[in-house]
């Protein structure tokens, strides 16, 4: 009997409160469907940078002999093969080295002209103005700082650099709009919040005159209060359900069009994608549950 009679008072609630029952869905699922985006893009943000940063290579250049003339780092002259050789030498000794290759000016040349072969600065380069250099890829990428203060200034060396520094700006403008997602996601949860705190009393206020009888035969607090949880939780969910089948069919789109468009980006698979929703599921049930049962303690406190 009392389960029917809160199921039946849920149903009433709804009926009555449609519009704003239907508002209370949409400002979650959007909410929720944010707060799922930035989850996955932040797994997707830390998948590219593991991705990345293990394919990154430390690269040291060797003076020729127009950097001799014209750079001051290499104003003792062009690297000699003794100097390439006893740095290579002490690369290879190094345990966080992981392997080293050496490319030559030709070699430098070839591959500037592949990648470069649409530019027009590619017709008036020529091999005298590359550099040989000793391609570097370490253990741990983290750790450039040992090779660049251990190589950088050495006689023959015109530059240490590191291609995370490349990759960096990168995962800072991606970090940035993950940041901006999440106070997005903040702001459509305070809205779903306070929607739900007046859909909540407007449908209490509705039926005061039931309350009141039902506090004059001794009902409990709770179990006034019952119903009208209820109804937010139910409200909540089914935008939760929403939110799941919106990032459900974003992901689709991804993994469908976008991953065979960009196969730089190593996308994130769909496991990470389904461990996402439960979190997206349980706030939308612990939200709106917890929103009405505080908005309605001292609403309808016995």
């Amino acid at each position: 009997m009392r389960a029917h009679f809160v199921l039946s008072e849920i149903g009433v609630g709804l009926r009555r409160n449609l519009t704003m029952t239907f508002a209370v869905i949409v400002s979650v699922a959007l909410s929720l469907a944010l707060l799922g985006g930035a989850l996955l893009a932040r797994k997707q943000v830390n998948s590219m940078e593991d991705f990345w940063y293990d394919r990154v290579e430390v690269s040291i250049f060797l003076c020729n002999e127009i950097d001799a003339e014209n750079d001051a780092a290499c104003s003792r002259g062009a690297a000699t093969d003794e100097q390439r050789d006893a740095i290579y030498d002490e690369l290879k000794e190094l345990p966080l080295v992981e392997e080293v290759y050496v490319e030559s000016a030709e070699e430098a040349y070839e591959r500037y002209q592949e990648q470069q072969k649409d530019s027009p600065f590619a017709a008036v380069v020529t091999p005298e103005q590359m550099q040989q250099s000793l391609r570097v890829k370490l253990e741990d990428p983290t750790q450039y700082e040992v090779i660049s203060s251990a190589f950088a200034g050495r006689e023959g060396v015109q530059s240490v650099t590191d291609q995370r520094s490349l990759l960096e700006n990168l995962f800072n403008l991606l970090n940035g709009v993950n940041v901006a997602a999440l106070g997005l996601m903040l702001l459509m949860l305070v809205v779903a919040v306070l929607l739900i705190v007046n859909t909540v009393r407007v449908s209490a206020f509705s039926r005061r005159r039931e309350t009141g009888i039902m506090r004059l035969v001794g009902a409990s607090s709770f179990y006034i209060q019952m119903p009208f949880i209820l109804e937010a939780t139910i409200a909540g969910l089914m935008g939760a359900l929403f939110a799941c089948v919106l990032l459900l069919g974003v992901y689709f789109a991804i993994d469908n069009f976008l991953a065979e468009r960009i196969p730089v980006i190593d996308f994130v698979g769909w496991d990470a994608v389904f461990s996402v929703l439960p979190y997206v599921l349980a706030v939308g049930v612990a939200m709106p549950a917890l929103a009405a049962f505080f908005a309605l303690y001292k609403y309808l406190k016995v």
